[in-house]
């Protein structure tokens, strides 16, 4: 998790994480079936041991390369600014993408799941 401006992330970085290129190794977890094209974004472990017992519901299925949180924050880095980012990352941000994931957890569907993969490939070619 980097917020807006991090200086660690070069130029090149910044490109392929705009245009989401970075996300394509993904493509071989799902391919050896450890993740799904759609369901919840996989956290950092520092994240994770955050959650309540109720947001570790997310961990029930398997992790996406897109998710109903990801399309509805697709700007969540440019939300990121401060010198406290990361607090409001927890604080805010994340609670809110947990209760998106957990709808999504407890009424996914087939139709579901093209709804959120057409989102974000709008997003993408936009």
């Amino acid at each position: 998790m980097t917020g807006a401006g991090d200086k660690r992330i070069t130029t090149v970085g910044r490109l392929l994480r705009r245009t989401k290129l970075d996300e394509l190794p993904q493509l071989w977890n799902v391919l050896i079936g450890e993740m799904s094209i759609v369901g919840p974004r996989p956290e950092s472990p520092k994240y994770v041991a955050l959650y309540t017992s109720e947001q570790h519901n997310v961990l029930s299925v398997r992790p996406g390369i897109t998710s109903p949180a990801s399309v509805q924050y697709r700007y969540e880095e440019s939300m990121l600014t401060g010198g406290d980012w990361e607090q409001k990352y927890i604080d805010e941000i994340m609670p809110h993408k947990l209760a998106i994931d957990l709808t999504y957890v407890h009424n996914s569907d087939i139709l579901c799941d093209i709804k959120i993969l057409w989102q974000t490939l709008l997003i993408l070619f936009h």
